[in-house]
């Protein structure tokens, strides 16, 4: 989910930084303990309308709404998808601090919807953000009760998004 800022605009590019998901192994693994799940999945962005055109540095209030399908391999199968809103709450200098609220579906073996919140600081003149934690605030179906976190790390043209959710 990175952007160039004159792809996305810097706004785009850092809600798209702040927000992101798949997986090294393809299928979910129960934790050792049995209450929760590890697994990682690849996050690509949907192209939304207008993403390629350029926008002012950000600025406290500007709101960003982005969207990303899941995959469990770079390219390979699809899912799931997320939706994720960002709202930028301080910008200092070249930082720009931005609270983004998301919910995450993801379908079959694990099933369910998860939701995560993280406050991200962003140097808006890095392309390339550096890795952030999302915390997993709670969740339906398989992720019922589901409390962790999502590490999200910037991969190429995708975020790999490591998740460690406990349910108990």
């Amino acid at each position: 989910m990175i952007r160039s800022f004159r792809r996305t605009g810097a706004l785009g590019v850092c809600a798209a930084a702040a927000f992101a998901a798949v997986s090294y192994a393809a299928v979910p693994v129960v934790a050792e303990d049995g209450d929760g799940f590890e697994f990682t999945l690849y996050a690509k962005e949907v192209p939304a309308q207008g993403a390629g055109e350029s926008a002012p540095q950000p600025k406290v209030g500007d709101v960003m709404a982005f969207a990303d399908d899941l995959y469990k391999t770079k390219g390979g199968d699809k899912t799931g998808r997320d939706g994720v809103t960002c709202a930028v709450v301080r910008v200092s200098g070249d930082q720009a601090d931005m609270n983004c609220v998301g919910t995450i579906v993801l379908n079959g073996g694990p099933g369910g919807q998860l939701t995560a919140q993280a406050l991200v600081t962003l140097d808006t003149t890095n392309q390339a953000p550096a890795a952030y934690d999302l915390a997993v605030t709670g969740g339906t179906g398989d992720f019922k009760d589901a409390r962790g976190y999502i590490r999200t790390t910037p991969d190429g043209d995708y975020d790999r998004m490591e998740f460690h959710i406990n349910t108990r």
